[in-house]
This record gives structure tokens, sequence and C-alpha cells, in this order.
């Protein structure tokens, strides 16, 4: 019975992501996003994201509290930002803000391989418990400053970024494969933007600036991870 609440709460979850990408048109461009990302976001349990104390919210399209001043990202922003990245079965993403690992397993059911970053060391490990506990056998999980991305394991043919930077780092530009995309938001903290940037394949570089959003900031170079 738990698992049927569980499977109608995120088929009106879908419908409201739907309605909110016409809603948003305007500024993405994307009056609907692909059948596959929807289709994962329709089954994977969100609800083993959050606090026990949350499961009953955590279909509402919303951002939730995961501790450490962080949120798992509304589910509209999920949806759209993997959606951004036009996914192939054959890629290989990084995540920088690996958070609860809800994003990284949305990606990971579209890509290859994941590997993500966070810079707090206690999430990061109870995500790669979480990860390991729901099956997930193609994410990786690194403490670290995401700032610098993960480069042994690069370049990458995709990157996104669920923390928001005045500037995209260099590191993870440099990261990026010739052809690929990399979402990731903005701008000053009162004024964030998602922006998709795109690496031709001679290496020149394009933005595009699409809905304005509001996620933590990036912590910027010289900031300390807890020890992996």
């Amino acid at each position: 019975m738990e698992k049927d609440l569980f499977q109608s709460l995120r088929e009106h979850l879908i419908a409201e992501i739907v309605a909110e990408a016409v809603l948003t048109a305007s500024y993405t461009g994307k009056v609907v996003f692909g059948n596959a990302v929807l289709e994962v976001l329709g089954r994977i349990p969100r609800h083993e994201f959050v606090p026990v104390e949350l499961q009953p919210y955590a279909y509402l399209n919303r951002p939730l509290p995961i501790g450490f001043d962080k949120t798992v990202s509304q589910p509209f922003i999920v949806a759209l930002m993997t959606d951004m990245l036009a996914l192939r079965s054959d890629d290989v993403v990084l995540e920088i803000g690996a958070g609860a690992g809800y994003q990284a397993a949305v990606i990971a059911e579209l890509a290859k391989r994941v590997y993500t970053v966070d810079i707090i060391e206690e999430l990061a490990k109870a995500t790669e418990r979480r990860l390991t506990r729901l099956g997930y056998t193609n994410v990786e999980v690194r403490v670290g400053n995401g700032y610098y991305g993960w480069p042994e394991h690069g370049p990458y043919d995709k990157i996104i970024v669920t923390a928001a930077c005045e500037l995209i780092p260099p590191p993870l530009i440099a990261q990026l494969k010739p052809g690929g995309r990399m979402v990731v938001p903005t701008g000053i903290p009162e004024k964030q933007v998602l922006t998709l940037l795109e690496k031709s394949e001679k290496g020149q570089l394009s933005t595009r600036d699409t809905l304005p959003v509001r996620f933590s900031e990036l912590e910027e170079p010289g900031a300390i991870a807890g020890a992996a």
C-alpha cells in the first residue's frame, strides 16, 4: 500500500513538472522535457533521499532540507538540468555537489557512469552508502572541493554543477570534452541563472542563460574538504 501511495504521488509530481515546463518555456526554450527524463523521475524513490521525517513531503515539487544547510533540489529543476544535458547512454558524467544523491541517481539511469563530488564528508559518505543500497553500481562518490572537478576520470561528456558560481571554474571547463555540455548556475547570490555551456568539437565555448534560480554557492579555491 505504501508503494502504491508513493507511486500515485510520483505521478502527480510528473504532472506538475510537465505543467511547469510549459510555464517556464519562455526562459528555457523547452515546452516539454524528454520522455526518458520524465520516466526516470517517475520511478526513482525520492523519499529515499530525504530525512525520514520529511518522507511524506518527498513528492512535493519543492526543495527539501538534508542537513548541513543543504537541500535536495526541486524536482522540476532536476528535470530541467537533466534534460539540458541531453544525455546519451554511453556518456560519462561529472556532477559537482553530490548532496543526497538524488540528481546522481537520475543521471545514472540515463548515462554510462557518474562521478560525483561533495565537499561535505558526512554527506558524501551517506550518499555513497545510499546509492549502493539502492543498487546504483555506476556512481562513484568523492569528498573534495568541486571547483577543481575530478580530473583523474576526465575529460567528461557532460558536467552538471548543483552549486552556483559567479564565473564557471576553469578546471571544469578543461575537464569537459569537445562536443560536451555543462549545466551550471552562475551569477551573484541575488541574481543567479541556469547556464548551458557547450564546447564545440574544436574547443570553442558558447553559453546560453535560461531560468532564474537560487542555489547555494560553490566553494571557492582554497576551501578544505574533509578527509576522504
